[in-house]
């Protein structure tokens, strides 16, 4: 597992873009992490690595926004508002989750996680991010890559 301490915003957006940069298609990001410890800061940091020029918001109501134009698609789900996994099928989410045609970023990814693991399909390459308060301004990003 690797930590990354950001003591900004800016150094947290930053953080994605490389992610962004170095992303291949396939890719599913899982975030987890309170309200306001920056996960869609992360996304849209992201987001700008693969080129996206659109604005970058949580899809907390919509679910889930597709963005393309950049090198690869980005699609930006947030599953806060759902429960369990079988809201999440039922929502019609479940494709994102399993290597998608772009790169897939999921806050609230311990919705998903909570009923059971998280079961990969073959080829598929997965991080895991956990976003915690370490200050004011400074989070403690930890992530781990499975799968690929």
């Amino acid at each position: 597992m690797v930590t990354f301490i950001s003591h900004s915003p800016a150094q947290t957006s930053a953080l994605g873009e490389q992610w962004g940069r170095e992303a291949q298609p396939g890719l599913v990001i899982g975030l987890s992490g309170g309200l306001g410890v920056g996960k869609t800061v992360l996304a849209a940091g992201l987001a700008r690595g693969l080129g996206v020029t659109a604005r970058v918001q949580s899809p907390t109501f919509a679910l889930v926004n597709e963005h393309r134009g950049g090198r690869l698609p980005f699609f930006h789900l947030d599953l806060y508002r759902l429960a369990l996994r079988q809201d999440i099928i039922a929502a019609g989410l479940e494709p994102y989750l399993f290597k998608p045609a772009g790169v897939a970023v999921v806050e609230w990814i311990e919705r998903w996680l909570k009923d059971g693991p998280w079961p990969p399909a073959p080829g598929m390459k997965m991080r895991r991010v956990e976003i915690k308060t370490a200050g004011e301004n400074d989070r403690e990003i930890c992530y781990e890559d499975f799968g690929g």
